[in-house]
């Protein structure tokens, strides 16, 4: 769920998530929910959490406070402490999962990169809780704005070169192993197929950022910025298998209660993997049974039989099991 600010209309972002969370096709259904929204208070994520929120995701578009205060000169947006505070308020409200991002390009990437690795380590400090997720998207070309047009990003001396934004993808994945890095489809498809060998763990796919761009299904001028990767879900899928990465739809941990510290203790040892490689096995049969197209079933199937192989003997044994259950008409099924 992505909105601006909330003041007043709060309350559309809970009927939302209820609304989603009961919504079903077939054997369809939405089992995590992340919100991007403006900074709610304490109050605001305590109900978040109690309508079942995956992760709240927030980006400080940057940590240098007077490029902040210059691109953000009124409105609610334009408080720079309460925007970086925010987190803070959701593990107040046992919102125990977050994530951080910053908007490259707008300022030098070697400070913002550093802030928002400082900010992760304060929060693991401060809570035991890191962020679930980083997000690293690049300032790109949008209709409406003088920041973004032609002559403004061709004048930018913070615009990242290719090289210098696998560097800040690699220093990430570093800096912080237990952290998810986002990548979206501002990048293009040979990007996103280069980074996801070299730490991105999480794209999206089939994105749309004009207003009712999901309704229309038409790509738009009007939209927030220009996508690069417009590839359907399906073979972006069919792409990742080809790249011989194991696709994953998995929200086993939020609904079991390894999240907070619970996921860190996890994640940092990279134990977590006992979970994520057998259930991601798991989630990629309910995709081929339900949604793939012939095309990706027939590369599908075989690639995720050779995947069970790299599997202990006795976690494949009952992997095989489960994954027969699915085939039966079983789904969320998880370790």
């Amino acid at each position: 769920v992505v909105g601006g600010e909330i003041a007043g209309r709060f309350g559309n972002v809970i009927a939302a998530l209820k609304l989603i969370y009961r919504t079903r096709k077939a054997q369809g259904e939405i089992r995590r929910v992340n919100v991007n929204i403006a900074p709610p208070t304490v109050e605001q994520f305590r109900q978040l959490k109690k309508a079942g929120i995956g992760t709240y995701q927030c980006f400080q578009e940057t940590y240098h406070r007077p490029t902040y205060e210059l691109m953000h000169p009124s409105g609610p947006k334009a408080d720079y402490a309460w925007r970086l505070q925010v987190m803070d308020r959701a593990y107040r409200a046992k919102v125990e999962d977050v994530s951080l991002g910053v908007l490259l390009g707008l300022y030098d990437y070697h400070y913002d990169v550093t802030a928002m690795v400082m900010h992760a380590h304060y929060l693991d400090d401060r809570y035991r809780i890191g962020p679930h997720a980083l997000s690293v998207p690049r300032l790109r070309k949008a209709k409406g704005t003088p920041l973004c047009d032609d002559r403004s990003l061709n004048a930018n001396r913070y615009l990242l070169s290719d090289r210098q934004f696998k560097l800040v993808v690699a220093v990430l994945r570093l800096a912080l192993p237990y952290a998810g890095l986002i990548l979206s489809t501002r990048e293009s498809p040979a990007m996103r197929r280069e980074l996801l060998n070299a730490g991105v763990s999480q794209i999206s796919a089939g994105s749309h950022v004009e207003v009712g761009g999901y309704e229309t299904k038409k790509k738009s001028a009007e939209g927030q910025f220009e996508v690069e990767d417009t590839r359907p879900l399906d073979q972006v899928l069919r792409n990742v298998i080809e790249s011989g990465n194991i696709p994953s739809f998995c929200t086993a941990c939020y609904r079991c209660g390894r999240t907070g510290e619970k996921i860190m203790d996890l994640l940092k040892p990279g134990t977590i993997q006992e979970f994520c490689f057998p259930n991601a096995l798991l989630t990629f049969q309910e995709y081929l049974e339900d949604y793939a197209s012939p095309a990706t079933r027939k590369i599908g199937i075989p690639f995720l039989v050779k995947q069970l192989e790299r599997l202990p003997k006795a976690v494949r044994v009952k992997t095989l099991k489960k994954l027969e259950r699915v085939r039966r008409g079983e789904r969320d099924l998880f370790f």
